[in-house]
This record gives C-alpha cells, sequence and structure tokens, in this order.
C-alpha cells in the first residue's frame, strides 16, 4: 500500500476532477480525481484553491466513497 508521504509526492497539476454532488451543486460539491494505480484526490468544489487531500483505494472504501459515483 502506497503511504502518506508517496501519495503527496504525486504530482496532481494536470490530474482531471470529476464533481460528484448529493443534490444541488449551488453549496459545493466533492470532486475525485485518479491521480494514480492506487491514489485518489479528494476536493472541494467551494474551495478550489486549497489542495485536495489524497488517499488509497482502501482509504477511500473505508470512508464510503465510491469512484463509481464520480464515473470513475
Amino acid at each position: 500500500m502506497i503511504d502518506g508521504r508517496a501519495l503527496y509526492a504525486l504530482n496532481i497539476e494536470s490530474a482531471e476532477f470529476v464533481k460528484a454532488c448529493g443534490g444541488p451543486c449551488t453549496e459545493g460539491c466533492v470532486t475525485l480525481s485518479k491521480i494514480g494505480p492506487d491514489a485518489w484526490a479528494l476536493g472541494d468544489s467551494k474551495r478550489p484553491g486549497r489542495e485536495p487531500l489524497r488517499f488509497t483505494t482502501a482509504e477511500l472504501d473505508a470512508a464510503g466513497i465510491s469512484p463509481e459515483r464520480f464515473g470513475l
């Protein structure tokens, strides 16, 4: 499993984020991008200037976040 230091060492400048909204997207949405074989970046459309948090696939699963919901 990839560790936290390795996750944050990945370059995400060209990452393409996809939004998933629980309702109307007027209050902001969660954004997700696959940034490596077992690596994901999770952002917030309300705060586009903040660095996205990074997770492994296992961590996303444990949090109940499904990449399929984002079409990924």
